[in-house]
């Protein structure tokens, strides 16, 4: 789109042609008045409160589309008067419970009734019994609702869940000689508020994953989260900014603190926040945030056997949940004592990117996730979305969403979720083990043929041949018919009935079998019959593409020649590419460290097993804090070195002292942050000089971009053929985690804390003969876990799901480099 110029109250504004003129306004700093407009989102015209005039005509600014030389003015008398009328009638039955509701200090219904000057009221009618709804995680009150329906328009465009709607309200039809007497406006909102409230989209529970972005978009206290509903005026509550600690979405929240109660002064999380018009966030950020370990002090008896261990030591094994801060004070520990540095996750990583940047001959992908919101065909493969990383999932869907756009999802878990984004979604549940085929199909589908390897060209080129094909079509077939009339007798004057043919063509649907070219790519990876047909309705008049890749391709046999075809799609087609680090801290972790395949004789781990542990959830033998006790920066997906801060105070000691008393020299953590290697793509920049903010026009300005460094590249690019001999059949587990769960931290959580379960789709629970609660033993080739089984109703088909979010049952171990594994599964 071109960019044209627009005047908004004498001010010249420059924007894409087509946009919004609400978005204009507020990223130019111009007040427009909205309640029910989301940014990100499509407009429902529900407040009608953002009325303008546009070169002389009245017109909802959310919804109505800049125009080059466009003169808009913001107020006027009559617009005052249709804006102060609306604030009228939405006053009208709300409830006069400022002083215990949830909202107040941060309600919009408030502001704006002092905004519009409503200090009187003209308007009234009955109303009706409303009950409250508790959803789970999330409480309904329906007497606060004013149906703005921003719960309803995020949950579809933004998340994907479509969970909400606008159900019958039940209340008495406005007096019709309102029409006359009241603003048209404030009349056609109100006649919809009164008809309309909130519920569920099916049934009479809500049945969602529970993010909570409902919550956070709401305008009033009609939509709180249970468990902070009527703990906390708002005005009592700190707002700590950090970075959600649980995946390496790294995603922009707000820990609201305050004392815990009158007699304990000790700092208390209460809720988390986040800037929800410019990034979402999932539940496990939003609920799962009182992970911190709290201990009275430092325990210097344990601190000393910490440092004797480590002094016998030879190997550190740590986890990905740290700051780049503390992955930069184990390198110095390596380089100055020599320990190896092990993280089998963040290697895999390193090696995965190693592989990816022998083809492009950089150490980054090209991609963001900012850049998957704004393109009109996405692909994912090798990452089940939801779980994985719920922010990427957002993105996916708001592209189909809002920009018209189209996609495919690879995956061998079958995810309703994902398919429910839209009919321009095609989802194709391959086996286990072929993801190789899915990316060559991506290459051989979007590929230049010109630039790519002569093997590769020739590899693809052999995967088609000629064949027949069998199409339906639509064809025009003449059709005589009889048909009766009645006729009158020209000399009597009587009716008669007389039999007459006619003619008409009409369309027949038909199937042949025409010469095709056949793509057996599409055979191995059980791809729809309809494919071809579907794919060309989905890419007409597609400009912009992104792919999502996943953790599935690092942690696979294949894993290289994975890297070098991913690599081959950022090189050779049009596609902004995204790989997913699996892990909060993983990207930076494998830029930071040199880390080692195998551990030595004598372990630290650090969150991580060994035989000596400093564990952050109180597991160990020597307390350390928790990411939300902590100063520093993590290395996001958007490839961002984004900061946290502390939300809560920690007693004990940290990394920093031991690496202190082993003969490193910092203050501080933080001071390691402008130490952080510039060769890797780091900046020199001090912890306390990064930014951490969003502009009006949504911007994210926190902490600054990873340089992309040049790397060597490979001579010659070799890609490894497709081995359909690894596909896995049988029974199949996947490690994976439910919706929320992330690791032993969100377990720690008190809102979604629970036991670690074996995940099956309804339909394999009920093959299994299986009943929610019972207990079987799984199988693996490196070795067994029992677990009770759950059945979840978010996954589909016959791969069941163990989750890694419980340390005890040492997924890493027995799932090696492989997400999914050959199991036996019986009842114990």
């Amino acid at each position: 789109m071109s960019e044209i110029t627009i005047k908004i109250d004498g001010k010249e504004c420059k924007t894409k042609e087509g946009e919004f003129i609400l978005n204009v306004a507020r990223a130019n700093d111009i007040f427009i008045p909205a309640i029910c407009y989301l940014t990100r989102c499509s407009p429902t015209l529900a407040c009608r409160l953002c009325l303008v005039e546009a070169d002389g005509k009245q017109v909802y600014a959310c919804n109505a589309k800049a125009k080059d030389g466009m003169e808009i003015t913001t107020l006027t008398d009559n617009i005052a008067k249709e804006r102060r009328a609306i604030m009228g009638v939405y006053d009208v039955n709300h409830p006069l419970q400022c002083g215990v509701c949830d909202q107040s200090g941060e309600c919009e219904l408030q502001n704006y009734t002092l905004e519009m000057g409503v200090d009187e009221q003209h308007y009234a009618i009955k109303d009706i019994q409303r009950e409250s709804k508790e959803w789970g995680l999330i409480h309904y009150d329906p007497g606060l609702c004013i149906v703005c329906e921003r719960c309803v328009t995020v949950c579809k465009d933004m998340i994907g869940d479509a969970a909400l709607k606008t159900v019958p309200r039940g209340g008495e039809a406005l007096d019709k000689e309102l029409k006359n007497s009241m603003p048209k406006d404030a009349y056609a909102m109100w006649n919809k508020l009164n008809k309309s409230l909130i519920g569920p989209a099916t049934g009479e529970t809500l049945e969602c994953t529970d993010c909570g972005e409902c919550i956070a978009v709401c305008p009033v206290g009609a939509l709180v989260s249970s468990d902070f509903q009527y703990t906390s005026n708002a005005w009592e509550l700190t707002s700590i900014p950090a970075a959600c600690a649980h995946c390496s979405a790294g995603c922009h929240l707000y820990y609201d603190v305050k004392h815990t109660s009158i007699d304990n002064p000790e700092p208390k999380i209460y809720r988390v926040k986040n800037e929800w018009n410019y990034v979402s966030l999932c539940g496990a950020g939003r609920f799962g945030y009182d992970f911190e370990n709290r201990v009275e002090g430092k325990d210097e008896k344990a601190f000393d056997r910490a440092l004797e261990a480590f002094k016998k030591a030879d190997t550190i094994r740590f986890g990905s949940a740290i700051t780049n801060e503390e992955a930069l004070i184990l390198q110095h520990l390596k380089t100055k004592h020599g320990y190896r540095l092990v993280n089998e996750d963040a290697r895999r990583f390193q090696k995965f990117m190693a592989a990816y940047g022998s083809v492009t001959g950089t150490n980054l992908w090209n991609g963001d996730l900012d850049a998957v919101h704004r393109s009109d065909f996405v692909v994912s493969i090798g990452s089940q979305l939801k779980s994985d990383n719920p922010r990427a999932r957002f993105a996916f869907n708001n592209a189909i969403k809002m920009n018209k756009g189209a996609g495919l999802y690879f995956h061998p878990i079958k995810d309703p979720v994902v398919e429910g984004f839209g009919k321009n979604l095609m989802a194709i549940n391959h086996k286990p083990g072929l993801e190789e085929a899915a990316l060559y199909l991506i290459l051989d589908l979007f590929g230049d043929r010109e630039s790519l390897p002569k093997d590769v060209v020739k590899y693809l080129d052999s995967f088609h041949k000629k064949g027949k094909k069998t199409i339906e079509e639509t064809v025009k077939e003449k059709v005589v018919e009889k048909v009766t009339k009645k006729v009158k007798d020209e000399e009597t004057g009587e009716e008669k009935e007389v039999i007459e043919e006619v003619t008409k063509m009409v369309p027949k649907k038909v199937k042949k079998e025409v010469e095709a070219d056949i793509n057996t790519l599409l055979g191995i990876l059980d791809a729809p019959e309809d494919f071809d047909d579907r794919m060309a309705k989905m890419l007409a008049k597609k400009e912009s593409f992104s792919i999502i890749l996943g953790e599935d391709l690092i942690n696979h046999p294949k894993a290289e020649n994975l890297a070098k075809l991913a690599g081959m799609i950022e090189k050779y087609t049009d596609f902004k590419v995204v790989v997913l680090p699996s892990r909060t801290n993983t990207l930076g972790v494998s830029l930071i460290c040199d880390l080692d395949e195998e551990p030595g004789e004598y372990v630290i781990g650090y969150n991580a097993a060994g035989d000596f542990i400093l564990s952050a959830s109180g597991r160990g033998d020597l307390d350390m804090p928790a990411l939300n006790q902590q100063e520093g920066t993590f290395t996001n997906v958007d490839k961002r070195v984004v900061p946290t801060y502390v939300a809560l105070p920690y007693k004990g000691y940290v990394l920093n002292d031991i690496a202190n008393a082993l003969g490193l020299r910092a203050g501080l953590t933080v001071d390691y942050t402008a130490a952080l290697p510039e060769a890797k793509g780091f900046r020199p920049l001090k912890f306390d000089d990064l930014p951490n903010h969003y502009t009006n026009k949504g911007e994210e300005i926190r902490g600054y971009h990873l340089d992309v460094k040049k790397v060597e590249k490979a001579k010659k690019i070799a890609a490894g053929k497709i081995d359909r001999k690894g596909a896995l059949k049988g029974e199949i587990a996947y490690r994976c985690n439910p919706v929320l769960q992330f690791n032993e931290f969100t377990q720690r959580a008190h809102e979604i804390a629970t036991d670690a379960k074996l995940q099956l789709s309804p339909e394999k629970m009920e093959s299994l003969g299986l009943k929610e609660g019972e207990r079987v033993r799984i199988t693996l080739p490196e070795g067994s876990v029992e677990l009770a089984v759950t059945s979840d109703k978010f996954i589909g088909g016959e791969i069941v799901m163990v989750p890694d979010f419980d340390p005890a049952i040492e997924t890493e171990r027995l799932f090696s480099a492989n997400r999914y594994q050959n199991v036996t599964i019986e009842k114990v």
